[in-house]
Order: C-alpha cells, then sequence, then structure tokens
C-alpha cells in the first residue's frame, strides 16, 4: 500500500504540478489626456478644437474613420491592450455597451491636473468616473470578485502636459511661481493616485512628459516672439523637466506610505526627444513638420474638425512623419513607443517594464488534457 501511495503522489505531481488556478486577464484602466483619450470627447461639451479628432482624417490609417483618439490609428492604450491580450479599452462613456472586466478609459483630450488650467473631463473627475465604475462593476461581479480584478489590474496614466502649456504666458499674468505650480500639480496627482489606491489599485503606470518645446505647435509660438528659425522653445521643454524630475520623488514618497504600492515610469521624453532628434532611427523622415496641419511646421491646430481654422493640409504618405496633428504623433511612433513601454529596457521604463506588471499576477490554467490525467489519478488513489 505504501509503494502505491508514492505512485500516486508521483502521479499527481508528475501531471499537475501546477495549481488548479485559471489563467485571469489582468485589466487595464487608462486615465489622462489626448495621448490616451480613445473617444470620451465625443460625448461631451467640449469646444471644437478638443472634439477635433471625431473627425476626418484623424483614424484614417487603421480604424478607416475617426474615433475620437487624436491620431491617424491606434493610440498607446490600443497596443498594451493588444500587447496583453485584451480587446480595446472601451472610453468610459461606452461602458453601457462592453465588459468592465477588461477596464475603462477614462482620459479626455485638453484635460490636466488642475481643473484651473485644463479643460476637458479633469484628472479628479476622471477618478470619479471610475468610482462609478467600481460600483457597476461590483453589483456585476460581486464584492469579492471585482476586488481580485482592481487588485490585480494596471493603472496608467499621462497627464500634465496641458497644465503646462497653460503656464506658458508672461510671468506678469500668470499667477504662480514655477515652485508653487509644480506643488498644486503634484499634490492634485498624488491625490488621484491615492483615490485609486484606496479603492484597490496597486499597479502605477506613469507617463512623464515629452519635450513640449519641440512640437509643431509650440515651434509656431517661438516663429510668433520672433526666434526666425523655428526651433524648439526651451521655456516650454524646461517645465516639462521640472514635472518630470519631481514625479519620480512623490511616486517614491508613496511607495513609502502605501504597502503593496508598486509604480513604473516610461520616460517619454527620452524617446520622443530621441524620435524628433533621430527621426531615422524611427524610420521616419520629417520629424518637424505635422502630417496635418496649417502654417509653418503645420504647425496651426487646424487638422480636421470645425476648427476656427478650417482649411488644413494632409501629408500624402502619414508612415514618413512622426507627427500627425500639430501637438500628436503617427500610429506608427505610438506602435514604437509602446513596444518599449511593453518590454523595453530600465533606461526607458523603470524600475519594471509593463510586461512584468501583466504577468505578475497570471496563474496558469490546466489544459483539458492535464486536467482529465489529474482527476483520473486522483480517483485511483481514492480507490
Amino acid at each position: 500500500m505504501a509503494l502505491i501511495s508514492s505512485l500516486c503522489i508521483f502521479l499527481l505531481v508528475t501531471h499537475f504540478a501546477t495549481p488548479i488556478v485559471c489563467h485571469e486577464r489582468v485589466a487595464l484602466f487608462v486615465f489622462g489626456d489626448s495621448v490616451f483619450d480613445s473617444g470620451n470627447n465625443k460625448y461631451i461639451n467640449a469646444t471644437a478644437d478638443l472634439q477635433g479628432s471625431n473627425y476626418f482624417p484623424y483614424g484614417e490609417s487603421f480604424f478607416k474613420y475617426p474615433t475620437g483618439r487624436a491620431s491617424n490609428g491606434r493610440l498607446i492604450p490600443d497596443f498594451i491592450a493588444e500587447y496583453a491580450n485584451l480587446p480595446f479599452i472601451p472610453p468610459y462613456f461606452e461602458i453601457g455597451k462592453k465588459q468592465l472586466i477588461h477596464g475603462v478609459n477614462f482620459a479626455s483630450a485638453g484635460s490636466g491636473c488642475l481643473a484651473e488650467t485644463s479643460g476637458a473631463i479633469v484628472l479628479k473627475t476622471q477618478l470619479k468616473n471610475f468610482e462609478n465604475v467600481i460600483q457597476l462593476l461590483k453589483r456585476k461581479m460581486g464584492k469579492t470578485e471585482s476586488h481580485k480584478i482592481l487588485a490585480n489590474a494596471v493603472y496608467i496614466f499621462s497627464t500634465g502636459s496641458n497644465d503646462m502649456f497653460a503656464s506658458l504666458v508672461p510671468n506678469s499674468t500668470f499667477p504662480y511661481s514655477d515652485r508653487e505650480y509644480l506643488q498644486m500639480i503634484m499634490g492634485n496627482l498624488t491625490s488621484v493616485l491615492k483615490g485609486v489606491y484606496k479603492e484597490g489599485g496597486r499597479k502605477f503606470v506613469m507617463f512623464n512628459l515629452g519635450p513640449l518645446g519641440c512640437l509643431p505647435f509650440i515651434r509656431v509660438l517661438n516663429l510668433q516672439i520672433g526666434v526666425k528659425n523655428g526651433s524648439c522653445l526651451e521655456e516650454a521643454t524646461n517645465k516639462a523637466k521640472m514635472f518630470n524630475s519631481a514625479l519620480p520623488k512623490m511616486l517614491k514618497q508613496l511607495q513609502k506610505q502605501l504597502p503593496g504600492f508598486k509604480y513604473t515610469i516610461f520616460n517619454f521624453f527620452k524617446v520622443f526627444a530621441d524620435s524628433i532628434h533621430n527621426p531615422t532611427k524611427y524610420g521616419f523622415t520629417i520629424s518637424e513638420v505635422a502630417c496635418c496641419g496649417t502654417g509653418p511646421f503645420r504647425g496651426v491646430l487646424s487638422c480636421g474638425g470645425k476648427r476656427q481654422v478650417k482649411e488644413y493640409e494632409l501629408c500624402k504618405n502619414v508612415k514618413d512623419y512622426l507627427f500627425f496633428d500639430s501637438v500628436h504623433p503617427t500610429e506608427l511612433a505610438y506602435q514604437q513607443y509602446a513596444a518599449l513601454l511593453w518590454n523595453g529596457t530600465t533606461d526607458v521604463v523603470a524600475p519594471h517594464n509593463l510586461k512584468s506588471f501583466f504577468e505578475s499576477s497570471n496563474s496558469r490554467c490546466p489544459s483539458s488534457l492535464e486536467f482529465l490525467l489529474y482527476m483520473k489519478n486522483k480517483q485511483q488513489c481514492e480507490i
């Protein structure tokens, strides 16, 4: 009998070395601005500029129609969803038609950390929308299952650019010093992150700010103030650097305060600046002029929609261009950035790549054959 028992144990271990826990997809919750907005601004009473990406030629390369995404196709969260074996994450205002268990996109073009300096759905309102989703999730899945989904989920943020744009005015008319303003931004961002944590969120992905002074839109501003060559506006890029310096300090502080809080930072500044200054490295030939727009660098915000400037130029081959419009990159650029975020080295995403965030909570589900063998051997041992 001892020999039979030992053999049974061996068979059980051999045929079923992994626990009987099925693989659970990790949900993705998306917060931020136009870099991430997949269509929320279609449903709000926003200005023409903030709803401009809901018109042709936006979306032309992939979806073949405008979706509200500020690009010619997919955005970074779309590619991340593909990597994570998830469907495209639905905008908050479309969740009535979609499942919630894979995540929700709350991002809104024009939003920022501060209600005073940004438009559309600001970050604190996005948090409230997230709390609404949690209530729906609890009613549908129950508290226990909802808690598991929220604890395993990944929360990704792109915010701060519009706050910095708002500060690009003469110092005599802007009421805050740089230090005061940065403290306000970080204070609001901290409050939102704590709010998500309170609801069960543990894994946070933060984008730092890109080189704002090198956007075609800002190059035009530089021309207007008398810089004839239309070079990058150093003041704008320096403001981005201020934000980027404060971000890791704030996140490290939260990690000390909040048990289980885990974060990673995507160095959007580095990869975006590199693709602007070394476009051929990324497969582009044009990195200063936008594909769609008007004026110098096609930097006047006029691509599609019911904007004040209704006429616009559209390039012939979008794959040559880093920028699709005067502010936002093309789908191809976003695809390359998403790949670096997903599985990049620590010089671009640290201390963790995004792939590890999705893998850390996964347990392999047994195959049908493994399960049948397990049950057969288990029954034999019980006889």
